[in-house]
C-alpha cells in the first residue's frame, strides 16, 4: 500500500488526493484481478497506479480550479509557461491520436505499451495472430507518431 501511495503522491503532489487514489486503486484492483492474468504483480500494480493517477490528472485538467490571490492581477512576474501543462497537453494529444487508430492497432498498442504486455500476451488477450500483433504494434506506433507530430504543431 505504501508503494502505491508513493506512486500516487509522485504524480498528484497532494497527500489527501494520494490517499483517496490509493483507496480507489485497491477497489479497482479487486475487479481487475478477476479479469487479468498478472505475471508480475508489482510492475502491473505500478502501471495500474500510474494510469489511475494520469487519468485523475486529465480529469482535473478539464475542470481546473484556481485559487486567486488578492494581488493576482497586479503580479508582474507571472509566468505563463508551465511544464506540467505541456506534459498534460502532450498526453491529451496522444489520447486523441490513440482514438484515431484502427481498432486492432489501438488495442495492440494499448496492451503492449500502456499495459506492458508481451507479444504473446497481446495475442492471447486479443485473439490476433502473433505476426499480426507485431504488425499492428509497428503500424500503430508509426501512425501514432505521425498523428502526434501533426497535432503538436497546432
Amino acid at each position: 500500500m505504501h508503494l502505491v501511495f508513493g506512486v500516487c503522491f509522485n504524480y498528484l503532489k497532494d497527500e489527501e488526493l494520494s490517499k483517496d487514489a490509493v483507496m480507489q486503486i485497491f477497489e479497482e484492483l479487486v475487479v481487475k484481478l478477476k479479469i487479468h492474468q498478472v505475471q508480475n504483480f508489482k510492475s502491473w500494480l505500478h502501471v495500474l497506479s500510474r494510469n489511475h493517477c494520469l487519468m485523475a490528472l486529465r480529469k482535473s485538467a478539464k475542470n481546473p480550479t484556481v485559487a486567486m490571490e488578492d494581488n493576482f492581477v497586479e503580479n508582474g512576474d507571472f509566468v505563463h509557461l508551465d511544464i506540467d501543462d505541456t506534459k498534460e497537453s502532450q498526453l491529451t494529444v496522444m489520447e486523441k491520436c490513440m482514438e484515431t487508430l484502427p481498432e486492432e492497432q489501438r488495442k495492440s498498442v494499448d496492451l503492449f505499451y500502456l499495459q506492458e504486455k508481451c507479444y504473446k500476451e497481446v495475442a492471447d488477450i486479443t485473439g490476433y495472430d502473433m505476426l499480426k500483433v507485431k504488425s499492428y504494434i509497428q503500424n500503430g506506433k508509426r501512425n501514432l507518431k505521425i498523428c502526434i507530430e501533426k497535432n503538436s504543431e497546432l
